[in-house]
C-alpha cells in the first residue's frame, strides 16, 4: 500500500490466521475443500452463485501488469494479497479469476508472485503463487476461468518484499513446454513439461537461502519471433546483490547462450555495481532497457539508474539514458514501444510521496531516452482527491497503442490513453478490482439510512449507503487501519469505530450516521499502542461504549469517549505473537448486557470461555455453562461472536473448530454437531488444515421461518468448506457459496437486516462480496 503500508501486519493476523489455521504455508490443502458437497438430509443444494463487489476501487497493491504481446486487449493484473484479474473490454472492467476452486481456505494463494502468457496461444495462462513456504503454479487453458495446479519445489512469497519486481515465471517463446522460474532462495528452476516438474538449474547457481531473500529477480529471452517446438538459448538472468553475494556470483546480471546449462556474468557499469533489476524490457529491435535501483522495494528509494544495452547477444555496450541521484525517489517499471530513434520509454519512478512542482513521477521519451518530460506530476488526475504517487513499481505501454499507458501504485491502477498529449489526462482503472483487506463488518438494524460499516486495512473506516458506489462517509483518517465499528441499535445514526495510523490507536464517534465525526478525547488504557486488529469496539446506546484494545483490559465509557473506565475482566496475553482480546456483543434487546469471548489466544492457548455483563459492559461474570461447553482455544482471527437482536440473551459463537448457541444469555450453550474441523495430516491438539467453523453471523429470516433469523457460518459439513445457512436455529443447513466463490479464503462476514438471503463477505483481500 501507501504511505501506511500495513499489509505486512494485517495479513497475519486477519488473513493469514486463517491461512496458518488451514495449513496454508505449504502444506497440501485438504482435498475436501476442492469436492462437492456431500448430501445427507442437513446439507441441501448450493444456492448462491452471483456476487456483486461493494463499490471501494482499487485499495490495494497491484505488484504487475501483464500483456499478451500480440493478442490486443488480453491483459492481466496480480495483486500481492487480493488474486488475479482480467481485464475484460467490452465491459470495461476487470474479472476477478481467483475466487474459485483452488482458492478457498487452506491454501493462502491470493498471493500472486508471478504471472506468464503462452505467446503462441492467448488462451494459455500460468500463475506462481503463494505467501508462505513453498508455492504452487497455476495453469489455465481459457484465461483463468478455469484452472489446475502442481506444487513446485520453491518458496513463494506473493507478499514479501520485491513483489513487484519483474516478472519471475517466464514462458520460452519458442517452446511454451519449456519455462524458467527466478526463485527467491533457490536460484533457477527450470521446467520441460509446461511446469508439471522442475529442476534447478545449478550452473547458475546452488545455493540455498533459508532467509527471507529477492534472489534470481526475473529472466528475458532473446528471442524477437514466436513459433516453432526448439528452445530459445540465450536468456538474461537477473540476480539480487543477496543471492549474488551468497551465491558467490561476480555480476546482478548473467546470460546462457545454452538453454540455461551455463552462465556467464555480464559486467554492469561500475556506478550499478550490486544494484537491483527491478525491471529490463528488450525492444523489438533487439536492445535491452534496464532499470537499477539501490533498494528492492516497493516504494523502493534512490538512487537509480536507466541503461540501454546492446551490440550482440552476449556483450555490447552500455548507454545511460536517466538518473535519479536523490534517495528518495527511486526508478521502478520501464517500457518500450517501437525501434530506433523514435523509441517510446515509460520510466516510473517509485518511493514518491505527494505532489508539487518538479516532482517525478513517470518519465516518457519518444527519442530513444536522448530527451524526457513528466507525464503525471501536477496533471489532471479524476476522480478528484486520489492519491496517484507511491509505490510506482510498474508500467506498460500497451503494445497495440502507443498512447496508451498504465502504471501501478499502492491503491490500485492508472491509465492515460492520450499520453502523446501535452498534458495527458489519467483516470483510475480499478472498475471492479477491490483489493481491500477488509477487517469487519457490521450492519445496521432494518431501515437506517446505511448499508454497512466497512472496517478494513490501509484505508480506515467507511460507512456504505450504496453497495454500487464507494463510500464518502468515513472519518477521513487517510492511510490508517479499521479495526472495528458498531453502532447503537436503538439509534443507530450513532457509530463508533476504533482503528489505527501512523500515531497509534484512535477512536471516532458519529452522530449522525457518519455524515460528521468527533474524535475520542481520551482512549482507554492499552488502546494508544497495542494497535492490531484484534482490537474491538461495542455500542450499548448513544455516547456508551466498551473498547477491547489488543492485549488488554477492556474499558467502557458513558460520556462518548471523554472518559474511559476499566471493566473487570482478566487482563490478556498476547500468545506466542498472536495478538488476543476479547469479542465484545451488545444484547440488542437488552443494551445492559454485554458479552465478553476470551478465544484462548491460540490453538496451544487456554479454552475458550464467555463472561457476561448486566450493566452495560461495567462489571462482568464469568458463564459457567461456557466452561463447562469446553470451548476450542484458537486465535482471535478465526473465532466470532455473535447476538440475535430479537431476541434477548440469543448468542452464537464459533469457536475456530465447531458452533454454540445459547438462548439464556450464555447460562448453558448448545454445541451444533454439524461443523467439524479438517485435520489432515496434523494431530487434533494442533492447528487443523482446514478450520470447521471460523464466522458466524445473523440476518433477516424468511418468511415463515421457525427461528427469528438467519444463521451463516463458514466452515466445515461432512469434509465440505464453504458458507452455510440455516433457517431454523441449527436444525438443517443449505451450502450458500459454491466452488466458484470462495474467494481465496473469507475473513469477516455480516448477513443483512432489511433483505433475506443477503450476505457480505470478505475474502482473501477482495474488497467487500455480497450475494443473495
Amino acid at each position: 500500500m501507501q504511505a501506511f503500508s500495513t499489509r505486512s501486519a494485517i495479513l497475519p493476523i486477519a488473513i493469514a490466521a486463517l491461512v496458518a489455521a488451514c495449513g496454508g504455508s505449504g502444506s497440501e490443502p485438504g482435498t475436501a475443500t476442492l469436492t462437492a458437497a456431500r448430501q445427507d438430509s442437513n446439507v441441501r443444494a448450493a444456492q448462491a452463485s452471483t456476487w456483486n463487489s461493494v463499490k471501494f476501487g482499487g485499495g490495494g497493491y497491484v505488484t504487475g501488469l501483464i500483456y499478451h504481446p500480440t493478442s490486443p486487449n488480453v491483459l492481466y493484473a496480480r495483486t500481492d494479497v487480493g488474486g488475479a484479474y482480467r481485464w475484460n473490454q467490452a465491459a470495461s472492467s476487470w474479472t476477478p479469476i481467483t475466487d474459485g476452486v483452488g482458492f478457498g481456505a487452506g491454501q493462502g494463494d491470493h498471493c500472486i508472485e508471478s504471472m506468464a502468457v503462452d505467446t503462441n496461444n492467448d488462451q494459455k495462462l500460468y500463475m506462481v503463487a503463494g505467501c508462505s513456504g513453498k508455492g504452487r503454479l497455476y495453469i489455465s487453458n481459457d484465461r483463468g476461468t478455469n484452472w489446475t495446479s502442481v506444487p513446485v519445489p520453491f518458496v513463494v512469497k506473493g507478499n514479501d518484499a520485491g513483489r513487484a519486481i519483474g516478472e519471475r515465471l517466464k514462458v520460452d517463446p519458442n517452446n511454451s513446454q519449456w519455462m524458467f522460474y527466478a526463485s527467491r532462495q533457490d536460484g533457477l528452476y527450470e521446467s520441460w513439461d509446461g511446469g508439471q516438474n522442475w529442476t534447478q538449474r545449478t550452473g547458475l547457481s546452488s545455493t540455498h537461502l533459508t532467509s527471507s531473500a529477492i534472489g534470481v529477480e526475473h529472466l528475458v529471452f532473446e528471442a524477437p519471433t514466436t513459433g516453432g517446438t526448439t528452445g530459445t538459448w540465450i536468456a538474461y538472468a537477473a540476480v539480487a546483490p543477496d543471492y549474488a553475494n551468497a551465491a558467490g556470483l561476480t555480476s546482478t546480471l548473467y546470460v546462457t547462450g545454452d538453454g540455461g546449462g551455463s552462465w556467464t556474468p555480464v559486467a554492469v557499469p561500475s556506478a550499478v555495481a550490486g544494484y537491483h533489476i527491478p525491471h529490463m524490457v528488450r525492444s523489438a529491435d533487439g536492445y535491452y532497457y534496464v532499470v537499477f535501483n539501490k533498494d528492492a522495494g516497493p516504494g523502493a528509494g534512490g538512487t537509480s539508474y536507466l541503461y540501454k544495452f546492446g551490440g550482440n547477444s552476449h556483450g555490447g555496450t552500455w548507454t545511460l539514458l536517466n538518473t535519479t541521484a536523490n534517495t528518495w525517489g527511486g526508478y521502478g517499471g520501464v517500457s518500450v514501444h517501437g525501434t530506433g530513434a523514435t523509441t517510446r520509454i515509460a520510466l516510473s519512478v517509485s518511493g514518491t510521496w505527494g505532489d508539487w512542482a518538479g516532482q517525478h513521477m513517470m518519465k516518457l521519451s519518444d527519442d530513444n531516452g536522448a530527451t524526457w518530460r513528466e507525464i503525471v506530476s501536477q496533471k489532471p488526475h479524476t476522480p478528484a482527491g486520489n492519491e496517484y504517487w507511491g509505490w510506482l513499481d510498474d508500467v506498460e505501454i500497451d503494445p497495440n497503442n502507443r498512447d496508451h499507458i498504465m502504471y501501478v501504485f499502492g491503491g490500485g491502477i492508472w491509465e492515460t490513453t492520450n499520453a502523446s498529449a501535452a498534458t495527458p489526462s489519467w483516470t483510475m482503472k480499478v472498475n471492479n478490482l477491490e483489493e481491500t483487506v477488509t477487517m469487519a463488518i457490521v450492519t445496521p438494524p432494518a431501515g437506517a439510512s446505511y448499508q454497512l460499516i466497512n472496517s478494513a486495512g490501509d484505508v480506515g473506516t467507511w460507512v456504505q449507503t450504496d453497495l454500487a458506489t464507494k463510500a464518502t462517509r468515513g472519518p477521513a483518517t487517510g492511510w490508517s487501519n479499521g479495526n472495528s465499528a458498531d453502532m447503537a441499535w436503538s439509534d443507530s445514526q450513532y457509530i463508533a469505530v476504533a482503528g489505527a495510523d501512523h500515531s497509534g490507536g484512535f477512536g471516532f464517534s458519529s452522530g449522525d450516521g457518519g455524515s460528521t465525526w468527533t474524535k475520542f478525547a481520551s482512549l482507554p488504557a492499552g488502546a494508544a499502542t497495542n494497535t492490531s486488529n484484534a482490537s474491538n469496539i461495542v455500542v450499548t446506546a448513544r455516547n456508551k461504549a466498551v473498547f477491547a484494545p489488543a492485549d488488554s483490559v477492556p474499558s467502557y465509557t458513558t460520556d462518548n469517549g471523554a472518559h474511559w473506565t476499566a471493566t473487570n475482566l482478566p487482563a490478556l496475553a498476547p500468545v506466542s505473537g498472536f495478538p488476543r482480546s476479547y469479542k465484545l456483543a451488545a444484547d440488542r434487546k437488552n443494551p445492559n448486557k454485554v458479552y465478553a469471548y476470551d478465544s484462548g489466544g491460540a490453538w496451544w492457548g487456554t479454552p475458550g470461555k464467555v463472561y457476561v455483563s448486566t450493566d452495560g459492559g461495567h462489571t462482568f461474570t464469568l458463564s459457567q455453562g461456557s466452561v463447562s461447553a469446553n470451548l476450542r482455544a484458537n486465535p482471535f482471527g478465526v473465532t466470532t461472536m455473535t447476538v440475535n437482536p430479537n431476541a434477548e440473551g440469543d448468542i452464537w459463537l464459533a469457536d475456530g473448530n465447531t458452533v454454540y448457541h445459547s438462548t439464556d444469555s450464555g447460562a448453558t450453550w448448545t454445541k451444533i454437531n454439524n461443523f467439524a474441523s479438517i485435520w489432515g495430516t496434523h494431530d487434533t491438539w494442533s492447528y487443523p488444515d482446514v478450520q470447521g467453523a471460523s464466522f458466524v453471523t445473523l440476518g433477516k429470516a424468511a418468511a415463515g421461518a421457525p427461528y427469528s433469523a438467519a444463521v451463516y457460518v463458514v466452515g466445515v459439513i461432512n469434509g465440505q468448506w464453504g458458507v452455510w445457512q440455516s433457517d431454523n436455529a441449527g436444525s438443517t443447513w443449505t451450502r450458500f457459496n459454491d466452488d466458484n466463490h470462495q474467494f481465496g479464503g473469507i475473513g469477516a462476514i455480516a448477513g443483512d437486516w432489511n433483505t433475506y438471503g443477503r450476505l457480505y463477505i470478505a475474502g482473501g483481500a477482495r474488497g467487500i462480496q455480497y450475494a443473495n
